[in-house]
């Protein structure tokens, strides 16, 4: 974690620039006050701490394919979707790191910085899925897990947390990866999280006691269609919408495995959890 993420705080203000145009990871972006780049679906968005219309006009000029499109302002509390305090969620007390508490007995305590990746605790999904992990984690049994999509590592450290020994924690995106590494090494897990930038479709072969995703739906029906989604014991699927949540539903009726609890957030966000023969 650069210096420049190291020191967000809630009202450190953001300076987002929007191109069309994707820049590559193999160009440095020197800038002292650069926070990161998110590359998605042919457009980027880079995030500074301070103004920095000349070292964006720099990067358009070394990049034919590059062009603004606009930039905004906001502090990074309003970027994160609000407050960015302590939250507990379960046994789980997320803390962001500037702002750590003393635990309370029982409490597990998680330090995380997201940086300007979402991930912060506060989603319904991620409420969802750390449940469930707990539910999946309660006999000791899981020791290995898969995290697809794992924005900023929560959830591979909760599990971490819980017991898990092996966490392999997968993201598409390079800023996420960057990110869940930085968490990892926060939370001092090297030891049993491994972070890599990659498709979540490619690594579902790996058998594991807990698989869990919380992903895009074009990506997860791909998982659950795959022969690797069976070698899994114990899955967690979420960050899905009503509608796609029917779809992997009605795709699970056809499968091996049991859906032991659903959880639907005001009947917008859904989250399984299940088990497969194999468990």
């Amino acid at each position: 974690m650069n210096s420049a993420t190291a020191s967000l705080r809630p009202e450190s203000i953001l300076h987002i620039y929007y191109l069309e145009g994707t820049i590559g990871h193999s160009y440095a972006i020197t800038h002292p006050a650069f926070l990161g780049n998110w590359e998605e679906d042919g457009f980027s968005f880079l995030f500074f701490l301070e103004s920095a219309d000349s070292t964006v006009a720099d990067i358009i000029e070394h990049h034919d394919s590059l062009q603004l499109v606009d930039q905004y302002q906001m502090s990074y509390a309003e970027w994160q979707g609000g407050s960015i305090e302590p939250l507990q969620i379960g046994r789980f007390l997320l803390q962001p790191s500037w702002n750590s508490q003393q635990p309370e007995p029982g409490q597990i305590p998680i330090s995380l910085n997201p940086g300007v990746v979402f991930g912060n605790g506060a989603h319904p999904t991620t409420r969802d899925c750390l449940e469930a992990i707990e539910i999946a984690c309660m006999g000791g049994k899981v020791k290995s897990m898969l995290d697809l999509g794992t924005g900023t590592g929560i959830l591979a450290i909760a599990a971490a947390k819980l017991g898990c020994e092996k966490c392999l924690a997968v993201d598409f995106n390079h800023l996420a990866a960057r990110t869940a590494q930085a968490n990892v090494e926060l939370n001092g897990l090297e030891q049993n999280i491994q972070v890599v930038s990659g498709r979540a479709e490619q690594l579902i072969a790996r058998p594991t006691d807990l698989m869990v995703a919380n992903i895009h739906y074009a990506v997860m029906k791909d998982i659950v269609a795959s022969e690797g989604f069976l070698q899994q014991k114990w899955f967690v699927l979420s960050g899905l919408l009503a509608s796609e949540a029917e779809k992997i539903a009605a795709h699970l009726k056809n499968l091996p495995v049991s859906v032991l609890k659903r959880w639907a957030q005001n009947g917008v966000w859904h989250t399984f959890l299940g088990v497969t023969q194999h468990n």
